[in-house]
């Protein structure tokens, strides 16, 4: 399976722009309960991605306003991205390699469709291996 037939079922992309507010930026991981959204410039393009764990530890960890604070402020710069035609194999030794939980997913035209995340990948290598035990199970135990 390739990153496209997991994103192209999704209606929504969750994004920001980054001159939103540190507090505006937890209220909308909350409220559409992601940990991670893409952070985006006027012009649309992808410039970081913030976490609820950047959040925690460069805001409330430090005691700063979420208030006055803009998300570009707190942003991760140094992207990793992925394109749809991504093997599910490669997004797991990426975020394997950097330590993260999520990727983007950037198109040839430089457009940002989503992220996927770790229990993304995990949520179709367990459905994968559930059907080859079903297989296995019709195969050794037929229905006559």
């Amino acid at each position: 399976m390739k990153v496209a037939d997991l994103i192209q079922a999704r209606k929504d992309v969750f994004s920001i722009t980054d001159d939103t507010t540190v507090h505006d930026t937890a209220r909308y991981l909350r409220d559409r309960q992601v940990r991670a959204v893409g952070v985006l410039d006027a012009t649309g393009k992808l410039v970081g991605v913030v976490s609820q764990s950047d959040i925690s530890d460069k805001v409330a960890a430090e005691n700063k306003c979420p208030a006055w604070m803009r998300v570009s402020e707190i942003m991760s710069k140094d992207l990793v991205i992925v394109k749809p035609q991504a093997s599910f194999e490669d997004c797991m030794r990426l975020m394997d390699k950097h330590g993260f939980y999520h990727l983007l997913v950037v198109d040839d035209k430089e457009s940002y469709r989503g992220m996927i995340s770790v229990a993304d990948l995990l949520q179709v290598f367990a459905s994968e291996q559930k059907g080859r035990a079903d297989l296995l199970e019709q195969m050794a135990f037929p229905q006559r």
